[in-house]
Order: C-alpha cells, then sequence, then structure tokens
C-alpha cells in the first residue's frame, strides 16, 4: 500500500480518463491521493474530484507561480476553508519559486507566510514548494517556526542537502518524486540516505515528473510505485518496507485524512 502525497487531478490533462487514472492507482496499490491546489479559487474543482473519489483528497492554498493572483486571500480564508471541507486535508502548495521571473518574491513570500500562519492555527500539513530559493527557503522556515511550530512537506525535493537538513531539524518531511529515479539524480540519492526513515513520503507530481521506467510520458498516481521502488533501492530497505513506512508517515502528517 502507497499513498501518492502530491498530484494534480484537476490538471487538463487528465480530464478524458481520470476514472481510469484512479483506477490503476488502485490496481497498483496506491490506496490514497492527495490531489493539491494550486489556486483557492479553483478549490469548487478539486472538492468535486474528492467527493467522486472516497481516496481521494485534497488541499488549498495558492502555487508561488500564481501569487499575485491572490493576495487578496487572507490567512483566515485559508483557514476557513480548511474547517469548512472535510476533504481538504493540507493547506498550499505554497512556497518560493526563483527559477521563473514571473512572481516578485516579496509577492510569493507574502503569501507564503499567510500559509504558513494558516498552517500553525489548523494544524494541517503545508505543501511546501521550495525551487532556486534555499537559502530564502531555510530562512523563512526557521523564523516562523521561532513562533510556533506548524507541520509541514518539503514536497518533490530536489534542493541541496543544507535545504533538507534544516528542514528535518524544524520537523518537517522530505517529499521524493520522480526525479529521484533520474540517471543524474545521485546527488539527490544521497540526500535521500541521510533523511530519517520517519521523514520520507513519496508522491508523483502528476502529471508532470514522470519516473524514469516513464520518462518523456504524462505523469500518474500509479507511477509513483517506481519512486518507491527506487526509494528502498537507495536506502537499503526492501520496497515493501518503504511502502509500510511512507504510508505510515502520509497517514501520521495528514492527520485529518481517514484510512480507506
Amino acid at each position: 500500500m502507497l499513498i501518492d502525497t502530491h498530484c494534480h487531478l484537476d490538471f487538463a490533462d487528465f480530464e478524458a480518463e481520470r476514472d481510469e487514472i484512479v483506477a490503476r492507482a488502485h490496481r497498483a496499490g496506491v490506496a490514497q491521493m492527495v490531489t493539491i491546489s494550486t489556486r483557492v479559487r479553483k478549490l469548487e474543482t478539486l472538492l468535486a474530484i474528492t467527493e467522486k473519489y472516497p481516496s481521494v483528497f485534497c488541499s488549498v492554498g495558492t502555487h508561488p507561480n500564481n501569487a499575485d493572483e491572490e493576495l487578496d486571500i487572507e490567512t483566515e480564508e485559508l483557514v476557513r476553508l480548511a474547517y469548512a471541507h472535510e476533504k481538504v486535508v493540507a493547506i498550499g502548495e505554497a512556497g518560493l519559486d526563483y527559477f521563473y521571473d514571473t512572481q516578485k518574491p516579496e509577492d510569493q513570500q507574502t503569501g507564503f507566510r499567510r500559509h504558513i500562519a494558516a498552517a500553525r492555527e489548523t494544524q494541517l500539513p503545508l505543501v511546501i514548494h521550495s525551487r532556486s530559493a534555499d537559502e530564502a527557503m531555510a530562512a523563512i522556515l526557521t523564523e516562523e517556526s521561532g513562533k510556533g511550530a506548524f507541520p509541514f512537506i518539503l514536497h518533490c525535493f530536489s534542493a541541496g542537502p543544507e535545504l533538507a537538513k534544516t528542514g528535518v531539524a524544524l520537523g518537517g518531511y522530505i517529499s521524493f518524486s520522480g526525479i529521484l529515479t533520474f540517471p543524474k539524480s545521485e546527488e539527490l540519492r544521497e540526500i535521500a540516505r541521510t533523511i530519517p526513515h520517519d521523514r520520507l513520503l513519496v508522491e508523483t507530481d502528476a502529471p508532470y515528473l514522470a519516473p524514469k521506467r516513464w520518462r518523456g510520458k504524462r505523469n500518474e498516481p500509479s507511477y509513483v510505485v517506481n519512486t518507491a521502488e527506487v526509494l528502498a533501492d537507495t536506502i537499503g530497505l526492501a520496497t515493501e518496507e518503504v511502502a509500510r513506512i511512507t504510508t505510515g508517515n502520509a497517514f501520521r502528517l495528514f492527520s485529518k485524512m481517514p484510512r480507506i
């Protein structure tokens, strides 16, 4: 049994065959999925998907690459929406993306801090997107953790060892995607070997970043099995043990998500 802790089932890539994609995930042993919000104003679309599929849950939040679209959404609204819907089990994804020059850093940071405050108040995990922003991310996480603890995931981890170390030290989880399986990702696999087993998660970030076995194709939740296999080989455990560990970690972190 595995949990895909991060996918985007609302994206157009899945529209024509969403039923079969969810069914394939179940057949592969992926029991539950969390489809992640990129815009708060599209939450109703996510909720409709979660209502159709008992095994699918969602988050609420604004992706940093959409930060300027939702600067009017305050922490209070995030908290209200998280409490209002039983299928909302996380906050985000929010964070910093300095790779693309499409959003002002100050807008991203403003939105990110609001999401942190919502995670702190609700104690729902904050799904963090961090790209080309290791130092700024570590600084904000350290500063905000000093105001009070909040659960969080550094999702689709592809940053450096120092951010991983900071994240774990602050109580965060590290989630690995198909990037872990790429031939040139040995540095990332080395980081994976340093992560305590009780902080490990697996995800797809589907439809992006298909694992090596399906490289170049559209990703989907069933493919998280391949990432778990590579993670198991990387840290010297059986795949079944990695499935047990990461599933237990997912239910502990996503404490609002029941076992289906």
